[in-house]
């Protein structure tokens, strides 16, 4: 990711943020969809829509990622949904898988973090349960990308000294037959 796209990236999730386009975000779907703070921190805004420059650019590197996928490992991703994310000083989202109950849709879960100057002491780790009782830990550093399946890895986000920054979302597959 270059620097300059990072930039823009990181201005327009601060952008929405200070326009109150970033909503408090929730957890289900349909008519059990509800907000949990409890659970959840975070406030977001899906980007469906690109307007910016920057956005058209991030979505297209998104896709030839899903493309690489598709390629190597015969994924069968077919697009991928994302939004905005920031995390307040001190929000975190409890442990979790990213598929949906009953679907699955969801197939390799992604965050490109969007943070300027992140250091160990801003904490914001992901921690990703590797099975076993082990974890793996991933600091929110501006330009990392992080991805794995959806559906077989446990992770949550740890609470940060200062606002936290991605852009997170799913690449998605058609339904597996018999399935949501």
């Amino acid at each position: 990711m270059d620097a300059k796209l990072l930039a823009d990236l990181r201005s327009r999730c601060l952008e929405l943020n200070e326009a109150g386009a970033l909503r408090p975000a929730r957890i289900g779907r349909g008519p059990n969809e509800r907000l949990a703070p409890e659970v959840r921190g975070d406030f977001i805004a899906w980007l469906s829509e690109p307007e910016l420059d920057a956005e058209h650019r991030l979505l297209g590197r998104f896709d030839g990622l899903r493309i690489a996928l598709n390629r190597g490992l015969m994924a069968g991703l077919e697009d991928f949904q994302g939004h905005f994310a920031l995390y307040p000083r001190g929000a975190a989202y409890a442990r979790h898988f990213d598929r949906l109950a009953g679907s699955d849709i969801r197939a390799i879960s992604a965050a490109l973090y969007l943070n300027d100057d992140w250091r160990e002491s801003d904490g914001g780790w992901l921690r990703i349960y590797t099975g076993g009782g082990a974890s793996e830990d991933v600091l929110p550093v501006g330009g990392r990308l992080v991805a794995f399946v959806s559906d077989r890895f446990e992770h949550e986000v740890l609470p940060a000294s200062r606002d936290r920054m991605s852009f997170t979302g799913w690449y998605r597959r058609r339904p597996l037959e018999g399935s949501a």
